[in-house]
């Protein structure tokens, strides 16, 4: 099966999963409160569905558009848009002639859903498969700082002793902390051994992602060579995998970068030092017309540790795992309300892409808790035709004592969902502009 249906099916089941469990959130406080439910569906069903039937007061069904899905709750404007119903008396089972604390509770029952789908997906996982630590001491070369936060003082081979005083589970955790939390300090040990505590201004983040420097620190990994791409300038001269690269026209090398800072953009004659199987030896080579050699460095120069968790440590580190998921993704919007950040916002093919192309059950069910997560922060956006919407009026009722007309809501609905119209349509044109493009 090809990674693209992969892919697909992954998707399918994970949104299937989710909008089913969300609906339930809205539809199990409305049935509690003993408000009637119309209709429950997985997907929309415009026109026709694919599979209906009624139990009860309900029906449920399946639709054709996998956009979504809803409940038709009696008594409320959604959209249905069922404007006959709501010019009739109120009755004692609709939505609307429920207490606002009730209507609160059914309105944020979806997203609550959501939010404790994802953290208890994230338990699930620590304690099936354990999480992977990177200790500061299995990066031995340290890490090589982008030239961004360079200036701050960083240097090559820098060891991350602490960020903010901690020790981190993953010492390249320091990438997204950058980016999304707030970082005053961070501790280094210098190659001579020495210690430096840097101090990193607020705007670090902002400032790297304006530049495109979107990994501020990558491991250093030795010149050593991993693949030799046949017929290129290394393999027709003989060199191999696990020679290490030692020198470049008499420069020493200690590193894959000093390699390529050492390297040009045209053709030329270098000399180059290699060791191979403990002997060191030299040659002359031509690079290729753009100045290559045809070799790939080895990047398995470091490895993750595998760390098995208890149940208690697993809903413990789980809880703190989903939080700062939700925090970092809450955190990112400030990128996107720019016109670079505007041009990264995906669709429906971004979410394919954070499914594995081969069937792999973890990977499936981190996606699927990150989406969870995503759904429960985006639908509780102040939006009207999202819950946010709906419970942002109901908190006005319940500040001024005064419902909104329901012909101010008619309109407020129609324009949350042309709104939503227009973010599907531009998220999944930049998906289709990039997969035409890049």
């Amino acid at each position: 099966m090809s990674p693209f249906a992969v892919k697909a099916i992954q998707l399918l089941m994970s949104l299937s999963l989710l909008i089913i469990l969300h609906e339930l959130g809205h539809f199990i406080p409305a049935r509690l409160f003993k408000t009637r439910v119309e209709k429950f569906f997985l997907f929309f069903d415009v026109k026709f569905a694919l599979f209906k039937k009624k139990i009860g007061e309900t029906t449920y069904g399946i639709g054709w558009l996998p956009l979504g899905g809803y409940v038709k709750i009696s008594g409320m404007i959604d959209e249905s848009m069922d404007k006959e119903q709501m010019l009739q008396p109120p009755k004692p089972w609709e939505f609307r002639s429920k207490p606002a604390w009730q209507r609160l509770i059914i309105m944020l029952g979806g997203v609550t859903f959501n939010l404790i789908l994802g953290f208890l997906i994230y338990m699930m996982i620590l304690f099936v498969w354990g999480k992977y630590t990177l200790a500061t001491e299995n990066l031995p070369m340290g890490v090589e700082p982008s030239p961004v936060v360079k200036q701050l003082g960083f240097e090559m081979g820098d060891q991350i002793l602490t960020v903010n005083g901690e020790v981190l589970d993953n010492v390249l955790d320091i990438n997204k902390y950058f980016f999304l939390r707030n970082v005053s300090n961070v501790t280094v040990k210098r190659q001579n051994g020495s210690t430096t505590r840097l101090t990193i201004p607020d705007d670090i983040g902002s400032k790297m992602f304006e530049s495109g420097e979107m990994v501020p620190f990558s491991p250093v990994i030795p010149a050593i060579l991993d693949s030799i791409i046949p017929g290129s300038p290394a393999s027709n001269i003989g060199l191999q995998s696990n020679d290490e690269i030692l020198k470049i026209n008499e420069t020493q090398i200690n590193n894959w970068t000093e390699f390529k800072n050492n390297m040009t953009n045209e053709s030329r004659l270098i000399s180059l030092v290699y060791k191979r199987d403990g002997r060191i030896d030299s040659l002359n080579i031509k690079t290729s017309p753009d100045g290559t050699l045809g070799i790939y460095p080895k990047i398995d120069s470091f490895s993750f540790e595998l760390e098995n968790l208890s149940l208690g440590e697993s809903i413990s580190e789980g809880f703190d795992y989903g939080y700062w998921t939700l925090h970092d993704y809450v955190a990112q919007f400030k990128y996107i309300f720019t016109t670079k950040g505007a041009k990264q916002l995906g669709g429906f093919g971004a979410i394919g892409n954070m499914f594995p192309g081969q069937w792999n059950w973890k990977g499936f069910w981190s996606s699927t808790a990150l989406i969870s997560i995503i759904l429960a922060f985006m639908n509780i956006l102040p939006i009207p035709a999202l819950d946010g919407g709906h419970v942002m009026f109901l908190f006005y009722e319940i500040l001024t004592g005064r419902k909104p007309n329901d012909k101010f809501m008619e309109y407020a609905q129609m324009f949350g969902f042309f709104l939503l119209i227009a973010l599907v349509l531009f998220a999944n044109g930049n998906d289709l502009f990039r997969w035409l493009f890049s």
